[in-house]
C-alpha cells in the first residue's frame, strides 16, 4: 500500500533527481501555523541565529536552527504534518527520524546570494537523508531556491563558509571543489520552481543547491525541516558541525543509532 498517492512515481523522481517539488505539502492551516512559529522564531533568535548577509546588504538574511523543542508550531509541524510521510515516502524508507529545522528569511530587497553547496559535508551524520524547503510567502521564480538534478549521486564537495568562502570543517585539497555553476548554467539541469506557500521543495542532502537574493517588495520566509531515513547513522566529526549538536559524542557512540530525544521517529506515526 502507497503512503501517499502517486508515491512510486514521486519517489522514482526523487531517486533519479535528488530534487521534487511537492505542491500544498503543507495545507493553508499548516502554513498559518509555520507563519507563526517562524514569526516566533524572530522575535525571540536562539544561540544559534545568525544574519548571513553583509552588513552593507540593502535587505537582511536571518537564519535560525533547532528551535522544535522551544517554537510548538515547528514541533507540531515537524511531528504531525504531512511532511514526514513525504520524506518516508520519498527516502522509501520504513522509519524516518527528524533531524532538524532550519528558518530562513530573505526581506524583501535582500542581494545576499546563498552560494552553491551540498547540506551533507555539514553535518554529523551518514546516511540518507532530506530536506523540505517550504516557503509561507508566495515565491517568484527568480527569487527560488536553485537545485542541481543529479548531484546527489556524486561526490562529497567542499563545505565552505558563506560569506568568506573558508575551508572552515575540511582542509584545503581534501575534497573536489564546486564547478563553477553560473560560469556555464546550460551544462546543468538546474531546477527552480514558482511557489505558492505551503508548496515544498524536497532534496537530498547531497544534492547540490544555491539561491539568489531576493529583490522583490514582500520577504521570503522560510521553514525548512529535515528528515533522517532509517539507515542513518551518528557520525562524530572533528570539526563544529553545523547545527552543533555538541554534546552529542559524548552520548552516542560513532556508528550508532540517531536514538536520542534530540531526534524523534515521526514517522510511522505514534511511534
Amino acid at each position: 500500500m502507497e503512503l501517499m498517492p502517486g508515491a512510486a512515481e514521486l519517489a522514482e523522481a526523487f531517486a533519479r533527481d535528488g530534487v521534487v517539488c511537492v505542491r500544498s505539502a503543507l495545507d493553508p492551516a499548516a502554513v498559518a501555523t509555520a507563519t507563526r512559529g517562524i514569526e516566533a522564531v524572530l522575535a525571540s533568535p536562539g544561540p544559534l541565529a545568525l544574519v548571513a548577509s553583509a552588513a552593507d546588504d540593502p535587505g537582511r538574511f536571518t537564519e535560525d536552527f533547532c528551535r522544535w523543542q522551544e517554537v510548538a508550531e515547528i514541533e507540531h509541524l515537524a511531528r504531525h504534518s504531512r511532511v514526514p510521510r513525504i520524506a518516508a515516502t520519498l527516502m522509501r524508507t520504513p522509519r524516518v527520524r527528524f533531524y532538524h529545522d532550519h528558518v530562513l528569511v530573505k526581506d524583501g530587497g535582500t542581494g545576499q546570494r546563498t552560494p552553491w553547496h551540498q547540506d551533507q559535508p555539514y553535518y554529523n551524520v551518514d546516511g540518507r537523508g532530506v530536506s523540505a524547503w517550504i516557503p509561507v510567502d508566495p515565491v517568484p521564480l527568480e527569487g527560488c531556491l536553485e537545485l542541481v538534478a543529479g548531484s546527489h549521486s556524486g561526490t562529497w564537495l567542499m563545505p565552505r563558509t558563506f560569506l568568506t568562502g573558508e575551508a572552515r570543517w575540511f582542509p584545503e585539497g581534501s575534497l573536489a571543489e564546486l564547478p563553477d555553476i553560473d560560469a556555464d548554467r546550460d551544462a546543468y539541469d538546474i531546477r527552480r520552481f514558482e511557489l505558492a506557500p505551503g508548496d515544498a521543495i524536497f532534496f537530498d542532502f547531497l544534492t547540490v543547491h544555491g539561491a539568489p537574493g531576493f529583490p522583490f517588495p514582500g520577504a521570503r520566509r522560510v521553514l525548512s525541516l529535515r528528515y533522517l531515513s532509517a539507515e542513518v547513522r551518528f557520525a562524530p566529526r572533528k570539526w563544529r558541525t553545523s547545527p552543533p549538536f555538541d554534546s552529542l559524542d559524548h552520548e552516542l557512540a560513532p556508528g550508532a543509532d540517531l536514538d536520542h530525544p534530540l531526534f524523534p521517529v515521526v514517522w510511522p506515526a505514534g511511534r
